[in-house]
């Protein structure tokens, strides 16, 4: 994990990559659990025998969404910044939804920091984020990712 320590610091870093995340299980009961928490039961995600034998994936795989509603997960397992009054997710500019998840993969975040701009009390920081599948040639998601950072 990449410490950083204050403001000055994460303005420092803008440019770079600033850290990546542990790897992350995608489980079939995590895939099911999203499936009941937003009503999106596509057969796809949820039906394992169905999904075998009529993808091309050979198996479920998680929902686009679920991948996109990691990334704060992700991120304060490869970043932490010390120094905050509180953090707001401000938004997303653009997500791209690249390549498959199948049940049982393991993602991980990369994560680089394009932008920080003063915003009322705060900075804004605009992330670049790829989650990449363990194995795989291609991220499975790329997102232009706000987050509004207070001082305390």
């Amino acid at each position: 994990m990449t410490a950083i320590h204050d403001i000055a610091d994460l303005r420092s870093r803008v440019g770079q990559e600033v850290g990546s995340s542990d790897w992350l299980e995608i489980a079939q009961d995590r895939i099911n659990a999203f499936a009941e928490a937003t009503g999106d039961h596509q057969w796809i995600h949820v039906d394992a025998e169905r999904a075998k034998t009529e993808t091309p994936f050979g198996s479920t795989i998680a929902h686009g969404f679920l991948t996109l509603s990691l990334i704060s997960s992700l991120m304060r397992d490869a970043v932490a910044i010390e120094g905050l009054r509180m953090a707001i997710n401000y938004g997303l500019n653009r997500v791209r939804f690249i390549s498959p998840v199948p049940s049982g993969s393991r993602i991980r975040a990369i994560v680089a920091l394009a932008t920080v701009t003063d915003v009322e009390q705060a900075v804004q920081a605009t992330w670049n984020v790829t989650v990449e599948r363990d194995g795989a040639e291609r991220p499975v998601m790329v997102a232009e990712w706000l987050v509004r950072y207070y001082p305390a």
